[in-house]
């Protein structure tokens, strides 16, 4: 089950905390890690390896944005979220505040001017990040609603993710929205999401950084939002809905 999601490249790759030495006790434990997951598929890549809240297993995130666990011999491993029992807060999902943590730390080398950005008139009262496909037909009904969002003091940041990778339609309309003028890119980005054309531009522009960022933090279609706590919700979510689940009460 686990291989349909975690397969991502062709090579394994530790990087973050790395494999330790050997010679220690936490090393042996993500050195056999690894291992046995390279066994499995060399196609696994992973980020890090390191010991996960509950003592005696291991988290292994992974570079598709899941994550694993795994016992410290790398015979058993788990795929689902961990929870820890907290008496004021109740059950904590300590995979999601991982993953969460690990979104905001990807998204935080984005270039906010790289980012196309559809304010509200007065006060922003929340933001919320939405990487987008200018055909997809549910990313057209969430631009629809851009200005009640907005309306209701929400700030919509655009980032790219063609579906179908560089050699797809969508790559190349996007391609030229991002190397429009700066002050163009909203009209451009509406436009496009109305199905009308605009002009063919070529540039060295971020659309393919931001589709690689999207696959990192774990997008896996569009429209998907980011939350500014690193939430990721995939999926259509109406306007009012979406206020709520910012913090905000529908006006």
């Amino acid at each position: 089950m686990y291989k349909a999601n975690l397969i991502a490249a062709a090579l394994l790759i530790i990087n973050g905390s790395g494999l330790a030495d050997a010679g220690s006790g936490a090393g042996v434990a993500e050195n056999l890690i690894a291992e046995q997951l390279q066994k499995m598929d060399t196609a696994i890549q992973i980020t890090s390896i390191e010991p996960s809240a509950m003592p005696g297993l291991y988290e292994v995130m992974l570079a598709s944005g899941g994550l694993l666990y795994a016992d410290p011999g790398g015979q058993f491993f788990v795929q689902g979220q961990l929870y820890r029992a907290d008496g004021d807060k109740g059950m904590v999902n300590l995979t999601e505040k991982r993953l969460n943590a690990r979104r905001l730390a990807l998204f935080s080398a984005v270039d906010a001017a790289d980012m196309i950005v559809f304010k509200p008139d007065g006060e922003v009262k929340a933001r919320v990040t939405v990487f987008t496909d200018v055909d997809c037909p549910y990313c057209r009904k969430l631009h629809q609603e851009v200005p009640k969002l907005n309306a209701l003091g929400i700030e919509v940041d655009y980032l790219a993710f063609p579906r179908g990778g560089e050699r797809s339609a969508a790559f190349a309309k996007m391609q030229s929205l991002w190397c429009a003028a700066p002050e163009q890119r909203q009209t451009g980005m509406t436009k496009l999401k109305n199905g009308e054309a605009i002009a063919s531009l070529s540039c060295e522009s971020p659309v393919l950084e931001q589709f690689e960022l999207g696959k990192k933090v774990g997008v896996t279609g569009t429209p998907a939002l980011l939350f500014p706590d690193g939430q990721l919700v995939p999926g259509y979510v109406p306007a009012a809905r979406l206020a709520a689940m910012l913090g905000l009460a529908p006006q």
